[in-house]
């Protein structure tokens, strides 16, 4: 019989990051296995109003230059389809079983915003994940500068955290961790996509609520930086990006730092 010793190093062997060019909702074809964490950045619905209080909404960010191609425009092509229904059933689905042991339980964090959050938690209650609480990132500035003089920008990110019935795993290790933090940003990293979120804030989440050689699933990849901050944290990481030229991105500036398994 193994050891824990021997158990965790058996975990730690031939750790798995795969990307895939798909829809989460083909997930059954790959046979990847069942996640400790899902974590999700899905759209948040702006439309085509996605740069409007950015500069970028401007040729070299300048109102008098004219409108720039990203005027009118949205992130991504998905940002009005993404169906929270199927990406509820999915996590489900994908999620480990509640184990008998406390303290182990898995969870879904999913960002957002602030007026999706009570729609989330109400699909999350129909697929059986019974408790949600909020986590609000404080940034040091606001993209919002165009309407700086006009009202209150913003200046912070949301997150929800949804579990089952069990409290999810949590290694805090002895210290208290609040329901805000820092929306810390390492320059070091590529710039892959415009709603890219920072890998410290992601290895930070990670670290919480798994342990090296869980598995980590992110069904909305777009960048890759939730695959390269699992990755790096040693932890089995997948995950899908329907749209080609950014999933091409993705495996050339995000994940190509080391040798990875990308389908």
């Amino acid at each position: 019989m193994l050891s824990e010793d021997e158990i965790k190093y058996k975990k730690l062997e031939n750790l798995k990051c795969e990307l895939f060019n798909d829809n989460f909702e083909n997930f059954k074809r790959y046979g990847i296995p069942k996640a400790q964490l899902i974590i999700a950045d899905i759209p948040y619905n702006i439309g085509n109003n996605a740069y409007a209080s950015n500069p970028m909404w401007y040729k070299g960010g300048e109102i008098r230059n004219g409108e720039s191609k990203l005027a009118n425009s949205n992130f991504f092509n998905r940002d009005e389809g993404f169906n929270v229904i199927n990406f509820m059933k999915f996590a489900r689905k994908m999620l480990i079983k509640e184990p008998k042991e406390s303290g182990k339980a898995p969870a879904i964090i999913v960002f957002c915003s602030w007026q999706q959050m009570p729609m989330l938690e109400a699909q999350a209650k129909k697929e059986g994940f019974n408790h949600c609480f909020p986590l609000f990132f404080i940034k040091k500035t606001s993209s919002q500068v165009l309407k700086a003089n006009m009202r209150i920008v913003g200046a912070t990110e949301f997150a929800a955290v949804f579990y089952r019935d069990k409290l999810p795993k949590f290694n805090n290790d002895g210290h208290m961790v609040l329901d805000h933090m820092n929306w810390e940003i390492d320059p070091s990293y590529p710039k892959v996509h415009p709603t890219q979120k920072p890998i410290p804030v992601l290895k930070k989440l990670i670290n919480l609520f798994t342990d090296p050689g869980d598995v980590v699933i992110d069904p909305t990849a777009g960048s890759g930086s939730t695959l390269r901050a699992a990755a790096e944290l040693k932890r089995n990481t997948y995950g899908f990006e329907v749209e080609k030229a950014i999933y091409e991105k993705a495996k050339k500036q995000m994940l190509s730092h080391a040798e990875l398994s990308l389908v």
